[in-house]
């Protein structure tokens, strides 16, 4: 039998501003390099295959979002209940907990494949998806739909190591599997003279990688995170309870997606050049994205373990501690990215046209950054704390309304590309408001719900 095994790091004794950065800086470094491995298929098709192909590439960004953005909520609840098992020192607890994990990974996964495909044609028509990509478009999305299993189960397993403090196990895994991911990439583009199909395949290869070497990670680890088959059941009480925390993140960040399938459809109206700037743009302003989601999560996880210790005072700390790292490291990057945004925009494409339009969505957006960085550490607050309704209604009003209004009523009527680009800094502005406002309203209740037992 193995050993029992302790958790990677303990969150619920000693200090915590050196322990939230070796927990956030592994999971951002990791995001980083995933986004970096991703941007690949971007960069290579921009290179070799032309600009057509990686505006084709480009144009599924947001549908692509929109299908994974609800799975990887759910595997956020999957965390939250793990790390409350976890503080409360219940072994039996985590066992089931990452069982019904993964099943609800797998599972999920091949259902989101099965409709997505079915549905592929009609969500790219829907987007005004130019005719001329539309073919390179349409098989990109479908290659990459087949991987949805193995895209859940990276997240979810990525899930259970986080509850546990341990967010270098999926960085290496990511390692690995990220830079098979370039060599194929180059191998079916160059060498098979593919174009987004070829990126697409490698990386639904890639991605298999990555999660069947977590799978064997934990299968072979100690108690109580080990994969028996033998255990493999999903447990009612804890689907339920992963659903209500994961269920509202999933839809905070179906949110994001639906509102960006929005801004892409306008996007599509102002040509080949600009879908390729924005998708060159995107794939290196996102890098900001998850430094402020790894600092979120971290919120989560330790304030998960933390509430399940019933330590409310520790609770307080990592929020400080927290939000002020995560405002700092956003702002530093940020900086840096605007200054070598040229540089950065010519790895994908050296076309003036799509190197001026790419800086432009750059400095409007990340000059704005550290708004987001707001929203999403009060949402991961509010996640760790069991609420993670009130984020995704915040997000649907602030985030979506927004940008759905302006993208309807203001754009139409000036159709200039640095006017849409501006509804992201507007609607970070409103949501991050709203959310704040809200964290102060209830922030008593919260603690009180947690203080032990005699304590008020």
């Amino acid at each position: 039998m193995s050993r029992r095994r302790k958790p990677a790091m303990n969150m619920i004794e000693g200090s915590l501003g050196d322990k939230v950065l070796q927990f956030a800086v592994p999971l951002a470094i990791t995001g980083v390099l995933q986004q970096i491995f991703n941007a690949t298929d971007v960069a290579v098709v921009g290179q070799f295959a032309g600009k057509n192909a990686m505006a084709a590439v480009g144009s599924n960004s947001p549908v692509v979002g929109l299908m994974v953005n609800l799975f990887v909520g759910v595997s956020l609840g999957a965390n939250v209940v793990i790390s409350r098992f976890t503080g409360q020192r219940n072994p039996d607890g985590i066992r089931r907990g990452v069982h019904t994990a993964v099943l609800v990974a797998l599972v999920t996964g091949v259902i989101v494949a099965v409709l997505g495909i079915l549905i592929s044609r009609p969500m790219l028509e829907l987007l005004g998806v130019p005719s001329s990509i539309m073919p390179m478009a349409l098989a990109y999305l479908r290659i990459y739909l087949l991987g949805m299993p193995v895209i859940l189960l990276y997240n979810f397993e990525s899930s259970i190591f986080r509850s546990q403090g341990d967010t270098r196990t999926p960085l290496f895994c990511l390692i690995t599997a990220g830079l098979l991911n370039v060599v194929l990439n180059l191998f079916f583009v160059l060498v098979l003279h593919m174009d987004a199909d070829g990126v697409a395949a490698a990386t639904v290869i890639s991605n298999t990688v990555s999660s069947g070497l977590m799978f064997l990670v934990l299968r072979r680890t100690g108690a109580p995170i080990r994969i028996r088959f033998r255990d493999f059941r999903i447990d009612r009480g804890i689907l339920k309870v992963m659903l209500q925390i994961g269920l509202p993140a999933g839809l905070q960040g179906m949110v994001f997606s639906i509102s960006n399938l929005c801004i892409q459809s306008a996007l599509n109206s102002l040509g080949p050049d600009i879908i390729a700037a924005s998708s060159a743009a995107f794939n290196i302003e996102i890098v900001a994205y998850y430094i402020i989601n790894a600092f979120g999560q971290a919120e989560t996880t330790f304030i998960g373990q933390n509430s399940g210790a019933r330590k409310p005072d520790r609770c307080r700390r990592v929020i400080r501690i927290g939000l002020a790292q995560d405002l700092i490291f956003t702002a530093i990057l940020c900086t840096a990215i605007i200054y070598f945004a040229v540089p950065l925009l010519k790895l994908f494409n050296t076309d003036p046209e799509v190197v001026r339009y790419g800086q432009i969505r750059i400095v409007y957006i990340l000059s704005f950054e550290v708004i987001n960085a707001l929203i999403e550490g009060f949402s991961g607050v509010l996640r760790g704390f069991g609420k993670s309704l009130a984020p995704a209604l915040v997000a649907l009003v602030g985030i979506c309304g927004t940008r759905i209004v302006w993208v309807f009523f203001v754009f139409p009527n000036h159709p200039d590309f640095r006017l849409l680009i501006l509804c992201f800094p507007i609607s970070w502005a409103i949501t991050a408001g709203i959310l704040i406002l809200y964290y102060l309203l209830i922030r008593r209740r919260l603690f009180a719900g947690i203080a032990p037992a005699g304590v008020h």
